[in-house]
């Protein structure tokens, strides 16, 4: 059980830095944000990939569901910067790190909490 945990934990930093890299800019994300961006990504890629493909244990199918994990955690870093950090994609903006820290709130179209001007 224990091995199973630390496996998912792994797999997880892993698919995630490889998101993290293929996404241009910074991205002040901390390693527990790494490991669910890479958790989340596989579950959400793999299942899809899985369903199209298979889950036989060929290594065609183990690929596919691969990629699909890592496409999924870029989609989900995708959103995630640009609906709740509010940055572009390309660009010079998307080479400067975020302003202020994301908001839960703005990923339902609720506005933060305002600065006094």
């Amino acid at each position: 059980m224990l091995g199973a945990i630390i496996q998912v934990l792994l797999s997880g930093f892993i698919i995630g830095g490889l998101a993290r890299w293929a996404v241009p800019g910074p991205d002040p994300m901390s390693v527990p944000l790494t490991i669910l961006l890479g958790v989340f990504g596989s579950f959400l890629g793999g299942g899809i990939a899985a369903a199209l493909f298979g889950t036989d244990q060929t290594s065609g199918d183990v690929f596919a569901i691969l990629i699909g994990s890592i496409l999924a955690s870029i989609v989900i870093l995708v959103v995630y910067r640009r609906y709740a950090q509010h940055r572009p994609l390309t660009g010079p903006a998307a080479q400067q790190p975020p302003t202020e820290r994301p908001n839960l709130g703005t990923l339902f179209g609720r506005r933060g909490p305002r600065k006094p001007s």
